[in-house]
């Protein structure tokens, strides 16, 4: 799952996106409303994380912008502990849910999960498709009740299959999801091509089916059909 972290403190933005990242989440970070804007119009993000208190302006300027760009994005909002008012305005404008500085880590983890599981897998602790049973909680996926060894990249790229089953999913917005900022370095789709064979490799020794269609001149799509 991806999320963008748009905070303007350097020390909590980089402590929230490595704690973020040990518990399997894909992120980005932005310390202002412009250089957040930049990133949600150049990718897709299931959840962002927004402080309300930002250099260029207030982040409630950016909960109708997230949607319209992506209406099933969650957002997180920090808040101060006097701004009632903001927070109120903030789940007014579209906001899943806030939390109050300075928070323990772990209470956001439970908070990301719990937005997570009500707007990606409608309020499930699990995803499944036919054969296939995937947990982002412990990023294990079972096929038929046998365990398919993943690697990290791997289970990130079943992961956005599965949420976005039976859609076409072009390599450059595979690239983008898989490696974000990274994909500057990536010069080739040899990647994508690699993964997937070794994820339908996989799956397929694991007792399950081949999901993967590819669509020529296009990408892929996750389907049985």
């Amino acid at each position: 799952m991806k999320i963008l972290i748009v905070e303007d403190e350097p020390q909590l933005a980089d402590s929230l996106s490595r704690f973020l990242e040990t518990e399997g989440f894909l992120c980005s970070v932005a310390r202002t409303l412009r250089e957040a804007r930049m990133k949600l119009d150049s990718s897709e993000y299931d959840l962002v994380i927004l402080d309300l208190s930002l250099p260029d302006g207030s982040g409630l300027r950016l909960i109708p912008e997230a949607k319209a760009v992506n209406p099933e994005t969650g957002i997180l909002v920090l808040t101060a502990k006097d701004s009632m008012e903001e927070k109120i305005q903030g789940l007014d404008e579209g906001a899943d849910d806030y939390m109050t500085k300075p928070f323990h880590l772990a209470e956001l983890n439970a908070r990301v999960a719990a937005i997570m599981r009500r707007r990606v897998f409608g309020g499930q602790k699990t995803l499944q498709f036919n054969r296939l049973v995937l947990d982002p909680s412990t990023r294990e996926v079972h096929c038929e009740g046998n365990l398919v060894d993943l690697t990290k990249k791997e289970f990130d790229l079943l992961l956005y299959f599965m949420v976005n089953k039976k859609r076409v999913l072009s390599k450059e917005a595979i690239t983008t999801h898989l490696w974000q900022d990274e994909n500057e370095w990536v010069d080739s789709f040899d990647f994508i091509y690699t993964h997937i064979k070794n994820l339908r490799k996989k799956i397929r020794m694991s007792d399950g089916s081949d999901y993967i269609r590819s669509v020529y001149g296009v990408g892929y799509k996750f389907s049985d059909q």
